[in-house]
């Protein structure tokens, strides 16, 4: 068979149809021409052309792949393989492409060019989907997927405070009674009670581990369909760390988002299920590794050449009602804002929002639902902030009737969230790739009220906070995945008891949570293609103490927490 003329650096399809065209030689002999001899011979016919043509077709492909590789200096010899279907060649003899003979009876030339039509058709069909031409291609529906994932090793070494006050004095109940008792305020419930049972002052190193992998698929121009596996803990919702030292024992995978996603003009999106954070923010309200569970819709629609609207609006149960075990808790966020392009090489993104909880906020049990010691179902955990959920911070009550002198505290909310928030960045890319981006983030709790926070608990408290602030500033390129690109930054954190729900904000700072302030120096580098280290340095203290104060002369709490991180990253 003669050369084909299409250049060796572009495979195609027309490279394909024209060896089909071409067609193969043969040496006719007369036969029979009875009806049912001329069938027979007809599906001879197809097997031979069908198995000859795949094999001239393999044949040329791999020809011109291996000559742009010689030609490109290249050794490819593990690659000849990866250019062949399997199907292609499945039953051809080897030397099925250098122009062997095959003697088949005579037939019409009629009849050979409606064979050969039928043929060209399906043999192109079978190329283009199992993708001759392209060595070491995938299935054509993988083309719909798209695939990502990442590997992070961090090492923290926690510094705590010499001063700090032990955990038995952290809480305002320390006297050994039962709840119904001394009702208690705290601000930290793992540290409740007058048992010392709790690290405040020992320094502690820990080595972790976050893996994480997700797929996304383009079920259609306007559907996608996604979700991401990680490592981590299924007590809090921020964290997909896995700290080393469980005796070798294996790790948990967890689903970390499953979500479909509609877009039915290009300015808007629907997406539902476990989703990323679809608002603009920092860690200052919701954690880094947090994913929302519920329904959300995001808008984004430009003014001018300069000037661009977006919104987001969203609603994410937090707990769902079960009769006679708890009553339904929901967070309703709305969020508006503006990308402005001030400059060539400046930009200015703002954006203001509310976050609404619903049914939060603890409530103190009844007598009649304690029951004596034989409580309801629901008794305290309709009410509970449940350990599952909170970190440090927020001001909490005992929910637990005045007759309970049994059980164990149940600790609620005590006061309701209703957080306004204002998120800003500039970004001043004068010296690209070298960006300058200035970022600032203010929330304040607007639900907060200690007048109905003493109807609530029966306790008038004199310090707790309804609002945090947070400024930084970066320097450097806006990713560190290239060899030898950098970033550093500065920030300073305060973030009052209340301003937030404690849940979901940043888990490392202060060990997580909120009523801490202070200053995180960070940066990072990049020391192969998609691999970086970083660091960071976190030093913060209590604002108001851990123990609520129901008077001006109650004792101070104090705990300082320095937290050194350095990490290996790699993404893929």
């Amino acid at each position: 068979m003669r050369p084909i003329p299409t250049p060796p650096t572009k495979i195609s399809c027309a490279v394909l149809a024209a060896m089909i065209v071409l067609g193969t030689p043969m040496v006719a002999k007369a036969a029979e021409s009875s009806p049912d001899a001329q069938r027979e011979m007809r599906e001879q016919i197809k097997r031979e052309l069908r198995a000859e043509m795949k094999a001239e077709m393999v044949d040329e492909i791999r020809r011109q792949i291996m000559a742009e590789l010689a030609a490109s200096g290249v050794v490819a010899t593990a690659l000849t393989a990866a250019t062949q279907s399997p199907a292609a060649t499945a039953g051809v003899p080897a030397d099925a492409s250098k122009g062997r003979v095959v003697r088949v009876p005579y037939i019409p030339e009629s009849m050979k060019r409606e064979i050969r039509e039928q043929l060209k058709g399906e043999v192109l069909a079978q190329a283009k989907e199992e993708r001759w031409g392209n060595p070491g291609a995938l299935p054509e529906w993988l083309d719909r997927f798209t695939f990502e994932g990442d590997v992070r090793l961090r090492e923290d070494s926690i510094r705590l405070g010499q001063s700090n006050t032990r955990s038995g004095s952290l809480a305002g109940n320390t006297s050994g009674l039962s709840p119904s008792l001394l009702p208690g305020l705290t601000r930290g419930a793992d540290l409740a009670g007058n048992v010392d049972n709790v690290n405040t002052t020992e320094d502690f190193n820990r080595t972790r581990l976050r893996l994480r992998f997700g797929a996304a698929a383009k079920v259609s121009d306007s559907v996608t369909a996604g979700f991401r596996l990680a490592t981590g803990i299924t007590t809090g919702p921020t964290s997909t760390n896995q700290t080393m030292g469980q005796g070798f024992n294996k790790y948990s995978l967890v689903l970390d988002r499953g979500y479909l996603t509609l877009q039915p003009t290009s300015w808007l999106s629907l997406t539902g299920g476990r989703i990323a954070n679809p608002f603009f923010s920092t860690d200052l309200v919701w954690a880094d590794d947090l994913s929302f569970e519920g329904v959300a819709a995001s808008a984004s629609v430009p003014f001018s050449s300069r000037l661009r609207g977006f919104a987001s609006v969203g609603w994410f149960p937090l707990r769902t009602d079960n009769p006679l075990q708890t009553k339904s808790r929901d967070l309703t966020g709305v969020q508006a804002g503006l990308k402005w392009h001030l400059a060539s090489a400046t930009d200015l993104k703002v954006a203001a929002a509310l976050y609404d909880y619903r049914g939060i906020a603890g409530a103190i049990e009844t007598d009649a639902r304690y029951n004596l010691g034989n409580p309801v179902p629901d008794y305290g955990t309709r009410y509970e902030y449940p350990s599952s959920m909170r970190q440090r911070g927020n001001t909490l009550f005992t929910v637990n009737a005045n007759t309970d002198y049994i059980l164990p505290a149940y600790w609620g909310l005590a006061s309701e969230f209703r957080e306004f928030n204002l998120t800003g960045s500039l970004d001043i890319a004068n010296f690209d790739p070298v960006h300058i981006v200035l970022t600032g983030d203010y929330v304040r709790n607007l639900a907060f009220d200690r007048s109905r926070i003493a109807a609530r608990t029966g306790y008038t408290i004199t310090d707790g906070k309804d609002s945090g602030y947070l400024g930084k500033i970066g320097v450097g390129y806006q990713t560190t995945y290239t060899p030898g690109s950098w970033n550093v930054s500065l920030a300073y954190r305060w973030l009052g008891s209340d301003a937030v729900v404690d849940a979901y904000t940043n888990s490392d700072f202060g060990l997580g949570g909120t009523n801490s302030k202070g200053y995180i120096l960070g940066g990072s580098y990049g020391i192969y293609k998609n691999t970086w280290v970083s660091g960071r340095l976190m030093a913060s203290q209590l604002i108001d103490s851990m123990a609520p104060k129901i008077s001006s002369t109650a004792t101070s709490t104090k705990l300082s927490v320095d937290l050194l991180q350095v990490e290996l990253n790699s993404r893929f």
